[in-house]
């Protein structure tokens, strides 16, 4: 988990992070140590200490590189490495105390959606309305001739398809010197579905969950800061001592929470996050409207009134009315339908789509020397 360390040496200011710098004894945060702790500083009479060698007050050179020392608000100095995740180092045994972990690049996979079905409705929520508009046709009852005369045999309100003789038309009836019925047209059954489609998530393997960030960083601390001889800036680590840092694996740097900017002589900026804000989902899945219903029904025509006698039966769709010939001036006495099929239909699905998005967040500013 990314975040910054707290070090032992500093009482009082939970603001302050890693090794008191030996410039900011004195402060609420660094108050003087104790003369014979072994921390930098003089003896006991509270002023700041000598040049900071390892104990007593004692100069001894820097085994390292002389750095400016962090400012006021700052962590470090620190060094830092960053580059691919799985090759980050160990902190060398010269700045033994991870200070910060964190990240950079982010480059997450696309986010997988399951797929969307629409389950149809049930077929017995299907039902078909039987037809009452039937008619005889003097001439064809095609649309292109509408002037044709026509003699209505229309089923009774409520038909149920069972045989029925209403509206019956004699033979040779006649409609201005021509037979009334040559052609027969029937009207288009309705289908009515009482149901709807149902979504459901067609569920995939779940995908392998991958590293999103291209480069990770640490921060490596020393157990404790000393200042070097004469100059009060910073005795740290240098990775040209012999068996120490691997070369060029790491810089001198001091850091800060935030996304700010660097000063003299920390330029050479960086900034790694502690974690993504991740408001990725998959969209709701849905169904369109019902598309595709349709019914059939067989529909019978007879010469007498007791469906004994048949003229023509036909199967009528509900996306086409029928319309036929019959023997001209034939009695058309009865007439039975039922239904042989009702499909309800089905629906389009919607949704399953990627929304949102992946954002990095607890921004660090790591500032190093150029």
């Amino acid at each position: 988990m990314a975040g910054l360390l707290l070090l032992p040496g500093c009482a009082g200011d939970p603001t302050v992070y890693g090794p008191c710098q030996p410039s900011e004894y004195g402060s609420p945060a660094c108050p003087y140590p104790e003369a014979g702790t072994g921390d930098e500083g003089g003896g006991g009479d509270g002023g700041a200490g000598g040049a900071g060698g390892a104990g007593g007050g004692d100069e001894t050179a820097c085994a390292g590189d002389c750095v400016p020392p962090a400012p006021l608000g700052w962590f470090g100095p620190a060094l830092l490495w960053h580059g691919p995740p799985e090759q980050a180092p160990d902190c060398p045994a010269e700045a033994p105390n991870v200070g910060y972990v964190g990240f950079a690049d982010l480059a997450p996979a696309p986010l997988a959606c399951a797929g969307c079905l629409c389950d149809p409705p049930d077929a017995a929520a299907a039902s078909c309305q039987l037809p009452l508009g039937w008619s005889a046709h003097a001439a064809t009852c095609a649309v292109t001739a509408p002037d044709t005369v026509e003699t209505a045999f229309a089923a009774p309100d409520g038909w149920d398809g069972a045989c029925t003789a209403a509206n019956a038309i004699p033979a040779g009836q006649d409609c201005g010197g021509q037979p009334c019925v040559q052609w027969l047209s029937v009207e288009a059954p309705t289908v009515l579905v009482t149901a709807a489609c149902t979504p459901r998530v067609d569920e995939p393997p779940p995908p392998a969950r991958l590293d999103p960030w291209q480069t990770r960083a640490v921060a490596c601390l020393p157990g404790a800061y000393t200042e070097c001889p004469g100059d009060r800036s910073t005795c740290m680590p240098s990775s040209e001592q012999p068996g120490g840092l691997p070369p060029g694996g790491f810089l001198a740097c001091i850091f800060h929470e935030g996304d700010v900017t660097c000063a003299e002589p920390y330029l050479d900026r960086h900034v790694f996050y502690g974690g993504v804000d991740d408001t990725r989902a998959c969209s709701e899945c849905a169904c369109g409207e019902l598309e595709g219903a349709s019914c059939t029904i067989m529909a019978s025509v007879y010469s007498d009134g007791a469906c004994a006698e048949q003229v023509a039966s036909t199967l009528i769709s509900s996306t086409t009315p029928f319309c036929g010939v019959t023997p001209p001036g034939v009695a058309l006495g009865s007439k039975s339908a039922e239904v042989v099929a009702a499909d309800p239909g089905g629906c389009a699905p919607s949704g399953g789509e990627p929304v949102g998005e992946l954002l990095p967040e607890a921004p660090s500013t790591f500032c190093c020397l150029a």
